[in-house]
């Protein structure tokens, strides 16, 4: 079973960082993915100025499951969407082009992707037209 929580400690989210190839940040925010007791997928985000912006999606070396990316990479998104902040952004090189394309970013130059999170989870999603 697929397992996303936040992570509350920061040497902690640097260790699991490092484990994807993350860059580490302690003023940033993170979420982890387990399946079972495994760790598989690390979602890092800094929230400032109204935007979120996700810095790292990415998943635990030698391990790709894309929808274990989906999942805590929407996850993330939604706690960021209840704090209030409604507007995301990430650059091309958070993770996987796929997937961020996927999770709902689209792209609004020079390798930017933003998204608008108002209702994204309510049912009246604002993206998907």
């Amino acid at each position: 079973m697929l397992i996303v929580k936040p992570i509350l400690d920061k040497k902690v989210q640097e260790e699991l960082g490092n484990l994807c190839g993350a860059e580490f940040n302690p003023d940033y925010l993170a979420f982890s993915a387990y399946d079972d007791d495994n760790f598989v997928g690390f979602c890092q985000f800094s929230v400032d100025g109204g935007v979120a912006t996700m810095t790292d999606i990415r998943h635990i070396n030698g391990f790709n499951d894309f929808e274990a990316m989906f999942i805590i990479s929407r996850g993330s998104l939604n706690y960021i969407d209840l704090c209030g902040f409604h507007v995301a952004r990430c650059t091309a090189d958070a993770g996987d082009l796929t997937l961020i394309r996927a999770i709902g970013f689209k792209e609004i130059g020079d390798g930017i992707f933003e998204m608008n999170l108002t209702e994204e989870f309510t049912g009246k999603c604002s993206n998907c037209n």
